[in-house]
């Protein structure tokens, strides 16, 4: 074991109190140097804690480190505090006050049918039984008062509260449907961000069981000021096939994931073309994104839909699809998504997304454990060997790129953090810094399995 193995080993023993888990899998230890003196410094990034726990982390750190008899001198450095700035948005949301649940659902990209996704999402839930309210956030270019057309509605207020407008079941708010934003929005991001507090804060919506939002394209303004604003729930990305869609994805997934807002499903939108005469599926723009989002980030509630003109046509015309045509496939694939949406949440509000926890402890491993009687650990090398990111494995072909031969048997993690509800992200001391494994993979690499839940 190397003297950094040694000194990592002891601060592995150490637990920040608020996240329970040692300051070396949370990444705190940076620019960690050992001299051959004995000399022992680094920076303890303790930034957001109080201050009288960053000053317990380093007097611990200091006690743990001067215990090895070979350490002559320990120099800890603790990163300048870091203050979050409070909300200037923030405030009291008399609306939402009965709404239950709210589930976002974004693209990164405009045009990739984010929008139809959203309203048909509302309605399966709505016939699935649920109370289901829809917000169009997009200011510039709103597209529910297209989607679903309500004739002579108008919009009015009571007792200082906006009633939203109601079509078959569904309330309804859109800056659309504001008569005098017929035209243009011309207007830069302090006034949207108004806009969108006003009216998603104080329109009554009511007793709701979700809330679906229609997020406009982009990880801008607008959605870090919903996610300050109102506690979101969870989060569905839509995407298209093509590889630029799939890079976006991924910025989507990582703006939720720094949001602390769990990503829950995933819907590619014009995967395929079935054609009507032989029911042979076609892929036009490619295939094989849906699973290297499965592969990395590991999340299992994907759905393909197809390119249908059907679709498109209910759209411009101002009625969802899922009412036109109940019993397609397509309006399944809808059922299915509001299901997987509503199971998921269940799981997250229950306690019971269970993901494991992982560590790494020098001399021994990646530890992975489920519980107290469940645990097991992964070679980091042999880990390190599995990643499956753009570097290691060609985007298109799956071709490996990384050699295994090529990756050193002492290498380690030296920076390891969740990456939302069902993957972790790590970082190697090979300089390898885009390895992404889903907890699946762990625990099978560490001959773990999640228990089966029932919802």
């Amino acid at each position: 074991m190397t003297r950094t193995d040694d000194v990592l080993q002891q601060l592995a023993r150490i637990t920040e109190p608020h996240q329970q888990q040692d300051i070396v899998t949370l990444g705190m230890v940076q620019n960690l140097s050992v001299d051959d003196g004995g000399l022992v410094s680094f920076t303890l990034d303790a930034a957001t804690q109080p201050e009288e726990v960053r000053q317990k982390l380093k007097t611990a750190v200091e006690e743990a480190l001067t215990a090895l008899p070979w350490v002559t001198d320990v120099m800890v450095m603790l990163a300048p505090p870091r203050t979050v700035r409070e909300n200037p948005l923030a405030m009291k949301s008399p609306g939402l006050r009965q709404v239950r649940r709210i589930i976002a659902v974004s693209s990164c990209k405009g045009g990739v049918g984010k929008s139809t996704v959203a309203v048909n999402l509302a309605y399966a839930l709505s016939g699935a039984g649920h109370k289901v309210g829809l917000f169009d956030a997009d200011i510039y270019g709103p597209s529910l008062p297209t989607m679903v057309q309500i004739q002579g509605a108008q919009l009015y207020q009571e007792n200082d509260m906006i009633i939203p407008l109601a079509y078959l079941g569904v309330k309804l708010m859109s800056f659309g449907f504001i008569p005098s934003a017929s035209g243009a929005a011309i207007m830069r991001g302090p006034m949207v961000t108004q806009i969108i507090n006003q009216l998603l804060t104080t329109t009554n919506w009511g007793p709701l069981d979700y809330l679906v939002l229609d997020l406009p394209p982009g990880t801008g303004d607008v959605q870090l000021t919903l996610t300050q604003l109102i506690p979101i729930t969870a989060a569905v990305i839509v995407t298209t096939p093509q590889q630029l869609s799939f890079v976006d994805v991924v910025k989507g997934i990582q703006m939720f994931d720094k949001l602390k807002v769990p990503t829950i499903a995933l819907v590619e939108n014009m995967s395929y073309f079935e054609c009507p005469g032989c029911s042979t599926r076609h892929h036009l723009f490619g295939q094989g994104a849906r699973q290297r989002i499965v592969d990395q980030y590991g999340i299992a509630r994907t759905f393909e839909l197809p390119i249908q003109p059907d679709l498109s046509q209910c759209g411009d015309g101002g009625i969802p699809y899922v009412l036109m045509q109940p019993k397609s496939e397509t309006t399944r694939l809808f059922s299915a998504l509001a299901s997987a949406v509503h199971e998921e949440v269940d799981r997250l509000e229950r306690g019971l997304a269970l993901r494991p926890r992982v560590a790494f402890v020098p001399g021994e491993g990646i530890r992975v454990t489920l519980d107290d009687r469940h645990q097991g650990l992964i070679h980091p090398a042999a880990l390190r060997r599995k990643c499956r990111c753009a570097n290691c494995v060609e985007e298109f072909s799956g071709k490996p790129l990384l050699k295994p031969e090529e990756v050193p048997d002492h290498v380690y993690p030296v920076r390891m953090q969740p990456m939302g509800n069902y993957a972790m992200a790590i970082q190697w001391s090979d300089g390898h810094a885009s390895s992404i494994y889903p907890y699946d993979m762990l625990l099978e690499l560490a001959g773990l399995q999640l228990p089966e839940v029932t919802v």
